[in-house]
C-alpha cells in the first residue's frame, strides 16, 4: 500500500486595519517576515504602500457586508483606527463583521489612562464595551503616549516656542514599535476564542516636559525650554494658528492627562511580552534630532 501524501499545514490568515497607520505599519513590515499570510484592510488599496507578502483588500465602512467579505477566512484581526468622530462607529462595524465572519481572535489598539469623557479615550471605552459583549476571543492593548505625538513639538521646539498646558505632570512615552512588537506577539499566540485579556504598556520610565526639553538641551547643545501655558491660552495659540475645535479639544484633554499624570504609570508588560525592554525615550529623540532642529 503507497503511503498517503502529507497533509499541508494552511498558513494563519491576518487581518490589519490600520496597516498604514503609527503601530500598523510596523506590524505589517514584521509579520510579512513571519509564516502567515498578511491582508491589509484598506479603503484605497490601490494607493496604499504594504511590504512586500502583504496583500491589500479594499473595505468601505458605508457598506458592511465588504467587511465581511474582507475577513471571510481570517483566523485574526488586528484593529488600530485613526482618531476620528466615526472610529466608535468604525470599530464596532469591523468586531461585528469578525464575529460574523468567525475570525477566532481580535487585537485591538486601545489607550492607556482611567475612564474619562475626553476622546478618544471615552472612544476605546466603548469599543472595548461592546468587544467584552462578543463571543471571541481578544487582547486589548492599552499603551501609554506614543512618543510619536512629540513629532508635533518639532517647529516649536526649533524655533524656541515649545509650550503647553501640561504643567510639571508626568508621563510615561512608549515607542509605537514597542506597542507593534507586543500586536505581533499577540497576534501569532496560540490562542483563540477562549482567551480575552488586555495588556497596559508603558516605555521605562515617566517624564516632565521640562525633563524633556533637559533631554533635548543636551543632544542639541542648546538651551531648550517648555513654556507653561493655561488651556485657555493653548486653546487660542491652537485655534489661531489654524486648528479647528476638534483638533484643539484633542490636544487640551491630552494635556490634561499629562498634567494630572493620568498615563504615569510604568509596567513590565513590553519586556514580559516580547523578550526586550521597552525603547526609551531619550533613544526616540535621539533617533529623530532632525525634527526638532528645524
Amino acid at each position: 500500500m503507497s503511503a498517503s501524501p502529507q497533509a499541508t499545514t494552511r498558513q494563519p490568515r491576518i487581518a490589519v486595519a490600520g496597516a498604514t497607520g503609527r503601530v500598523g505599519s510596523s506590524l505589517t513590515a514584521s509579520l510579512a517576515a513571519d509564516p502567515v499570510h498578511v491582508l491589509a484592510l484598506t479603503r484605497n488599496p490601490d494607493a496604499a504602500r504594504l511590504p512586500a507578502g502583504v496583500a491589500a483588500v479594499g473595505v468601505d465602512f458605508d457598506q458592511p457586508a465588504s467587511l465581511e467579505r474582507a475577513l471571510d477566512g481570517v483566523d485574526r484581526l488586528f484593529i488600530a483606527h485613526g482618531t476620528s468622530p466615526r472610529q466608535v462607529e468604525n470599530e464596532i462595524a469591523l468586531i461585528d463583521a469578525a464575529v460574523a465572519a468567525r475570525v477566532r481572535h481580535i487585537v485591538k489598539l486601545s489607550s492607556f489612562g482611567p475612564p474619562s469623557r475626553l476622546h478618544p479615550i471615552d472612544w476605546h471605552m466603548k469599543i472595548e464595551a461592546h468587544l467584552a459583549l462578543q463571543d471571541i476571543g481578544y487582547t486589548v492593548l492599552r499603551p501609554t503616549a506614543f512618543a510619536d505625538i512629540l513629532r508635533r513639538a518639532g517647529a516649536a521646539v526649533a524655533n524656541d516656542a515649545w509650550g503647553g498646558a501640561a504643567g510639571s505632570g508626568r508621563t510615561n512615552f512608549i515607542d509605537t514599535r514597542d506597542v507593534a512588537d507586543v500586536a505581533r506577539v499577540a497576534l501569532l499566540a496560540n490562542d483563540g476564542d477562549e482567551v480575552q485579556r488586555a495588556h497596559h504598556l508603558s516605555g521605562p520610565r515617566a517624564w516632565t516636559m521640562q525633563e524633556i526639553a533637559d533631554e533635548l538641551s543636551r543632544l542639541l547643545d542648546r538651551t531648550i525650554g517648555y513654556g507653561q501655558r493655561t488651556p485657555a491660552q493653548q486653546r487660542a495659540l491652537l485655534i489661531g494658528a489654524g486648528q479647528n475645535d476638534f483638533i484643539a479639544d484633542l490636544v487640551l484633554g491630552l494635556d490634561r492627562c499629562f498634567r494630572e499624570s493620568a498615563l504615569a504609570e510604568t509596567t513590565a508588560t513590553v519586556e514580559q511580552l516580547t523578550g526586550h525592554a521597552p525603547r526609551s525615550l531619550a533613544h526616540w529623540l535621539e533617533e529623530n534630532l532632525s525634527l526638532f532642529r528645524g
